[in-house]
């Protein structure tokens, strides 16, 4: 495959940890790699581009991004495609970019694969490998050469490594955006932080709580091991609708997608509706004290206890080795 585009999901220009991870496993894939990255800022981080495997970035950095919806992405990355001359795009699994990707696959009468968690190539094409049904089975989607894919990839599903490059060349897009893709304007934004932990859906672990927890001063508890890990905070849906913890730490089919290195979850029974949105985890343990509860089906560790004795103790435990 000659020239793959990866769509660059940026803070103020800084690429997100998915992106790097995606330029990462695009270079593997591809003769050469370009970016495309729009908005503010865009393409400001070039050198970071070039050090995971982007010859060129295509920039589009006008406010117009971010002032109005959907519309002025979907021109930016038609832009994009026409100028890498790229057939096949990888993006991060996001709703927002999903929605992008969507109209424009539309337009150019492309084929979308969504959470994919593998990419393999070969001859034949691309193999890309995704969880369906909450996850309960794998499905294998064949590309074949010469048909144009868009392929959204979830996060820390590939780790992120440098190269020795240069940094990417930066080539700005001309892009018309015209009255239809105005016709959504975003008034107002509120960021929601977690204040010096990660962002659950790039984090490498993530400690997460459910309805064993007891009521909302148990995420204490669960807030206490994520500090001692360097990890997010992760909640059940139970959790969320009972008030204990924020919407925005949901995990499972109504809530985010994780796959963090490690997942420890604590009084959460694993409903199919939580396994849907973390059973692609490295890495899975878990504390509950009914040891037939579902999340001990997809485990690698299980502790069958009480979580308010198992977890101070390994708290204690991580804190005496960090020493």
């Amino acid at each position: 495959m000659s020239v793959m585009l990866v769509l660059i999901e940026h803070e103020a220009g800084t690429p997100g940890k998915v992106s790097r991870q995606i330029l990462t496993a695009a270079r593997g894939m591809a003769d050469e790699v370009h970016a495309a990255a729009f908005g503010p800022g865009a393409g400001d981080d070039a050198a970071t581009l070039g050090a995971f495997g982007a010859s060129v970035v295509h920039t589009f950095d006008d406010d117009v991004v971010t002032g109005f919806a959907t519309g002025p992405q979907v021109a930016a990355l038609d832009a994009a495609l026409e100028a890498s001359g790229a057939e096949m795009l990888l993006y991060p699994a996001d709703p927002f970019l999903t929605d992008v990707v969507a109209r424009l696959a539309i337009r150019r009468e492309a084929g979308v694969i969504t959470d994919a968690v593998d990419l393999t190539t070969s001859a034949d094409g691309v193999i890309a490998t995704k969880a369906i049904f909450g996850g309960d089975m794998l499905s294998r989607c064949h590309v074949k050469p010469g048909l144009p894919a868009f392929i959204g990839v979830k996060a820390n599903a590939f780790t992120a490594e440098e190269v020795a490059g240069e940094p990417a060349r930066v080539a700005p897009l001309e892009v018309t955006v015209d009255d239809d893709a105005r016709r959504i304007e975003v008034l107002d934004v509120v960021e929601q932080t977690s204040g010096d932990r990660p962002e659950m859906t790039e984090a490498s672990i993530i400690a997460a709580g459910g309805r064993g927890l007891g009521d909302a001063d148990g995420f204490r508890l669960i807030e206490e091991l994520a500090d001692a890990l360097g990890a997010a905070v992760g909640a059940s849906r139970a959790a969320t609708d009972a008030g204990w913890y924020p919407h925005q730490h949901q995990i499972g089919q109504t809530g985010k997608t994780v796959a963090p290195q490690l997942y420890i979850g604590s009084g959460i029974s694993g409903a199919i509706q939580h396994r849907a949105g973390m059973q692609t985890s490295q890495l899975i343990a878990a504390i509950n004290t009914d040891a037939d509860a579902p999340i001990f089906s997809i485990t690698d560790f299980g502790i069958v206890g009480d979580l308010h004795k198992v977890v101070p103790a390994l708290i204690e435990e991580i804190n005496l080795r960090k020493s």
